[in-house]
């Protein structure tokens, strides 16, 4: 994989790459049918976030005769990931657990994800401590240990 690929995408650009990464291969007419069918956007919209990806790496492109043809130069799994881990170094750490079991709360699961998401919590129980410490910069969260 490239390190260059820059992983920052607006919301619109991830409703192309969801079509990039249901196909292999798929063309920006390809891309434009099926975004008409959830997004309001003109052919030249949806190609210019096809653009985006491109230039962000995010999107491969080859030629085919007179065709462009793009494919995922990441998966939807790698990436969902990547931005939930961000997502978690920025919070306090004291919230993380909070915030997770709203997440589960509110997903729809199946009986084999919460039998993972069940074997996961018991391995996680020999490395639980009574309380979460703060990570926070003073001033950065209301944790009591730093006075907020």
């Amino acid at each position: 994989m490239n390190t260059q690929i820059d992983y920052n995408i607006t919301d619109a650009e991830w409703e192309v790459m969801r079509v990039a990464w249901a196909h292999e291969k798929v063309t920006s007419k390809e891309i434009i049918n099926v975004l008409q069918q959830k997004m309001d956007w003109k052919p030249a919209t949806t190609k210019t976030f096809i653009g985006r990806l491109v230039k962000k790496e995010m999107l491969h492109t080859e030629t085919e005769g007179k065709k462009y043809i793009y494919s995922a130069n990441v998966s939807e799994s790698e990436i969902t990931k990547k931005m939930l881990h961000e997502l978690l170094e920025r919070m306090c750490d004291k919230e993380i657990g909070n915030t997770i079991v709203d997440v589960i709360s509110k997903a729809p699961l199946s009986f084999k994800d919460i039998e993972n998401l069940e074997k996961t919590l018991e391995s996680k129980k020999k490395d639980a401590v009574e309380e979460v410490p703060c990570s926070c910069v003073p001033g950065q969260c209301k944790c009591q240990n730093h006075h907020c």
